[in-house]
């Protein structure tokens, strides 16, 4: 089973691994950003009604090819192309994390790149090459982005502690709605400072750069989230899933700057009037 939670034992050193998405995100950015906000960009429907271009399967691909030379004896999960193999070790992809905005040339889109180890994301990457960013993170080295002056710095969550204070991301109504709960979305708008609805992979970066204290998600699938947990967790902030387990094919997520996770969990699951 695939989970967010952090390791029980050191592991062995991810320095290369670390290296090695990085390259991948590298590649990826190539890719995607050769057919970006082009006029004659293929545009396909899956059949679960969601669209797919043909930037997502090149990118794909292209991430693919360079595992399957460096690493081939791990397994690959990827949004477009399905599970490569069986093995403890095993590479989860999202190639253009933000398919729509990518189609109608809107540049809040990720290529997000993971490692998971016995289920558990140890490494993660998101890119973000049409603003210019990138963050990354792998367990005991730390959360690191890299400026649109070519900067790197580490990177931490705030310290905000109350509620009333905080700034969130709920990605969408439509989501909250899906499982019947806008009106636990409504008592969280009226508890916090501000909220908004920026979607997608970016506020969980904001999170994990200070910005953010909470971003709930629904519907989402284990190539959404599992490089974007051990960012979170080694920016000092904590992921689970909306009703508090580790697991990543939950299909939801709740992360937070860690000092109000359990306070969020709280008002999230209150009994009350609906």
């Amino acid at each position: 089973m695939s989970s967010f939670e952090e390791p029980a034992a050191p592991l062995a050193d991810l320095t290369d691994d670390l290296a090695l998405a990085l390259r991948l995100a590298d590649a990826a950015d190539a890719v995607a950003m050769e057919r970006f906000d082009s006029a004659d960009l293929r545009i396909d429907t899956k059949p679960d009604r969601t669209h797919v271009t043909e930037a997502d399967l090149a990118t794909e691909r292209a991430i693919r090819q360079i595992l399957d030379a460096e690493r081939p004896g791990d397994s690959v999960l990827g949004e477009e192309y399905g599970t490569s193999g069986d093995t403890s070790r095993r590479w989860v992809i999202d190639p253009i994390d933000g398919t729509h905005n990518y189609m109608r040339g809107i540049p809040v889109w990720a290529t997000l790149i993971a490692l998971t180890v016995d289920g558990v994301p140890r490494v993660g990457v998101v890119s973000q090459p049409a603003i210019g960013r990138r963050w990354w993170a792998a367990d005991g080295h730390g959360a690191w982005t890299t400026t649109t002056a070519g900067d790197t710095r580490r990177i931490s969550v705030s310290a905000i502690d109350k509620v009333s204070a905080s700034s969130i991301s709920f990605q969408s109504i439509e989501q909250w709605d899906d499982v019947d709960l806008v009106p636990t979305l409504e008592k969280l708008a009226r508890a916090v400072w501000r909220d908004r609805a920026y979607g997608d992979a970016l506020p969980y970066m904001w999170l994990a750069e200070g910005r953010l204290e909470l971003v709930a998600e629904f519907g989402v699938k284990e190539y959404d989230i599992a490089a974007i947990a051990p960012i979170v967790r080694e920016a000092g902030g904590r992921f689970t899933a909306f009703d508090g387990t580790d697991r990543l094919d939950a299909g939801s997520s709740l992360a937070t700057n860690g000092i109000l996770h359990d306070d969020f969990f709280a008002l999230l699951h209150e009994e009350g009037p609906r």
